[in-house]
């Protein structure tokens, strides 16, 4: 077994993943003993590879696309935010030998938008675009957040529905289906919009009729790197206020470094130094 703590992020694809330039630059900032890699497991794979890296001293690892409600299987136990989502982004060895499975993408989006960006999130009104892995992991800390209202549209209203049922009692809800952000909408206008869909990858926006925001919205998009095609709506907009998801990238992978280590590594630099690189 290795001396050094082993950790690993896993998914497929994942030569983009910019977790181990991150959490290298967290163990040298805190002075921990630890590695981190990148591992690519076959799409049957997960479990294989999270057997392998324990055998060499693996003490966690963050789980990404397209693994982490599969990984829900790999664990002993699970946290709140774990069983809330339905899915798993940070993996745990505890002491015991147990495995114990984490959530850690709303906290990293709502300290993004709270503290990074200075948004406020208590009593502003929220629409969630889609009801998938992304926006499951979110949901419940932007509830804990204390937002007025959370309204979640998706391509189909089923999944929105089960979605917010999901999270019931917890906070004020509403679901819409994606059709229907092309038309007027009577209520009131959003505060805050988050895009979880994976429209920006593929180059596409979702049409929101002029009645769902205002140009003092706030608008993010959970993807990052470039300037998406959901923001560069927004801006066509006179919206602002626009963030992409760099944020959420870093504060989760902070958060889940605190979980491993105990220490919580300052992520402003770090925050800087990527977006100036993307830049």
């Amino acid at each position: 077994m290795s001396e050094i703590d082993q950790y690993a992020v896993i998914g497929h694809p994942i030569e983009h993943s910019k977790s181990p330039r991150i959490h290298a630059a967290f163990a040298k900032a805190t002075s921990q003993r630890m590695s981190y890699e990148a591992l690519l497991a076959p799409l049957d794979g997960l479990e294989k590879t999270w057997v392998e890296l324990r055998a060499r001293g693996g003490r966690g690892a963050n789980i990404t696309v397209p693994f982490k409600q599969e990984a829900l299987a790999l664990c002993d136990q699970l946290s709140e935010r774990a069983q809330q989502a339905g899915a798993v982004n940070t993996l745990s060895v505890m002491s015991d030998g147990q495995v114990r499975g984490d959530n850690t993408d709303g906290a990293g989006l709502v300290r993004d938008i709270a503290e990074n960006a200075g948004w406020s999130l208590a009593g502003q009104r929220v629409l969630l675009l889609g009801a998938g892995g992304a926006a499951a992991g979110v949901v419940g800390p932007l509830l804990a957040a204390g937002v007025a209202h959370l309204c979640i549209a998706n391509r189909t209203l089923a999944k929105a529905d089960r979605l917010a049922l999901a999270f019931a009692g917890l906070g004020s809800m509403s679901t819409v289906a994606n059709s229907e952000l092309e038309r007027a909408n009577d209520s009131v206008s959003y505060d805050v919009i988050i895009n979880a869909t994976s429209a920006s990858l593929q180059g596409k926006t979702i049409a929101l009729h002029d009645s769902w925001y205002r140009a003092s919205s706030a608008v993010y998009d959970m993807m990052y790197g470039f300037d998406t095609v959901f923001l560069a709506w927004a801006r066509e907009q006179n919206i602002s206020r626009r963030r992409d998801g760099l944020g959420m990238l870093v504060e989760q992978a902070a958060e889940a470094f605190y979980l491993w280590r105990g220490v919580r590594p300052e992520t402003q630099s770090l925050l800087a130094s990527l977006r100036a690189e993307l830049s």
